[in-house]
């Protein structure tokens, strides 16, 4: 009998069927795509995953958490002079829907941030159950989403407290480098108090090796690594390094649209199916 291929986790390659249509939407379940290392695909993979979940007939929310606005810019939405997360956060009174702004993708919308937002921590630090203030907006809309992915700013402050107790899962994207490695701990360390404390229903729905260069014996071990520590909780679906996410970024749309048939974009394809399956989305 000939050995079961294996795929970059070292595990058996495994296909992941495309999901049913669904009969209807909501209500949605909200995923933080959460690391404090900066540069390890948290933005890619929040644009490009819920590009790829749209695709496959959901209805997508993107929630920019991060005063850089890097996904605003990224599904090119305006970010400027419009309604953002931080005036969702500081005015209760704001209708969220307000703030919801349409992409080039069917399906896929986004709540837009900018540097507005770095001022958030300051105003929010003196209120009551100030944690809890970006799930008391995302609840206003989330019968109208199977999913919010919240794309949070690499740091463990109170605006990742925030997204992390609106949110039923946290998605850990990690570079394939030995750095990225070191900061995963002190995140499941946060995930762990904010569960105890604040969220009791929060879970990991994994960790997402991103930016993989298996020509570099340092990636293939520090993939190796992560998968004996964390075992289950890793992806199956690796993401690899390519030129074709920054060149997507530029033009303001997701690799999906931006390289249809280029790998990169089944790579994503490949990571929302993975995720249906696995259950983390409807």
């Amino acid at each position: 009998m000939d050995a079961p291929e294996l795929g970059p986790t070292g595990r058996p390659l495994r296909e992941f069927p495309v999901p049913a249509p669904l009969a209807d939407h909501g209500p949605a379940r909200i995923i933080s795509m959460c690391n404090q290392k900066g540069g390890v695909g948290k933005t890619t993979t929040s644009i490009n995953l819920a590009a790829a979940l749209a695709e496959y007939g959901r209805r997508v929310l993107a929630v920019d958490f991060d005063p850089q606005g890097a996904l605003s810019a990224g599904l090119g939405v305006q970010n400027y002079d419009v309604t953002t997360i931080y005036d969702l956060l500081l005015n209760p009174k704001l209708d969220p829907h307000e703030a919801i702004q349409p992409t080039s993708v069917e399906g896929l919308d986004v709540i837009p941030a900018n540097i507005d937002l770095s001022a958030a921590e300051v105003h929010l630090v003196s209120e009551v159950a100030r944690e809890q203030i970006l799930a008391r907006v995302l609840r206003r809309v989330a019968d109208d989403y199977d999913l919010i992915l919240i794309d949070c700013q690499p740091s463990l402050g109170l605006l990742t407290v925030n997204a992390l107790t609106a949110a039923h899962g946290v998605l850990i994207p990690l570079e394939s480098e030995y750095f990225a490695l070191r900061g995963v701990a002190l995140l499941k360390e946060t995930i762990d108090k904010v569960q105890e404390r604040l969220n009791p229903s929060l879970e990991l729905d994994g960790i997402l090796i991103t930016m993989f260069d298996s020509r570099t014996l340092h990636a293939r071990e520090v993939l190796e690594r992560v998968v004996d520590a964390f075992d289950s909780q890793v992806l199956d679906t690796v993401i690899r390094r390519t030129v074709k996410f920054p060149d997507a970024s530029v033009a303001g749309t997701p690799v999906t649209q931006f390289a249809p048939n280029h790998a990169a974009a089944e790579a994503y394809r490949t990571l929302a199916r993975e995720l249906v399956v696995r259950g983390a989305v409807a």
